[in-house]
């Protein structure tokens, strides 16, 4: 499920993930209309949007995440990602 935090600052973002215990975070930007096929990942993954829009497809549902969203992807999740028009940056980490 998305959590639209409305938190848009790296800093901010980067304390709120460590707290909920995510290591590994890093800030990652994706051109326009980039677009990754299905893979999943070994841990649970997160997606926080500072900037631009990406949508992530699971086997069960679409997200669609703007500018101050969030999204937890379970470890193993088979899903997709294709980013919006105008780009995207957004942190990642992992809860191992």
């Amino acid at each position: 499920m998305v959590e639209k935090t409305g938190i848009r600052d790296v800093k901010e973002a980067m304390k709120r993930l460590k707290e909920e215990g995510y290591t590994n975070i890093y800030t990652w930007e994706d051109p326009p209309n980039a677009y990754y096929n299905w893979h999943t990942h070994p841990y649970e993954e997160v997606r926080w949007v500072l900037k631009g829009e990406i949508t992530i497809g699971t086997k069960e549902k679409v997200y669609k995440l703007k500018s101050g969203d969030k999204l937890k992807v379970p470890a193993g999740t088979k899903h997709w990602a294709k980013v919006g028009e105008e780009g995207v940056v957004y942190l990642c980490g992992s809860k191992i």
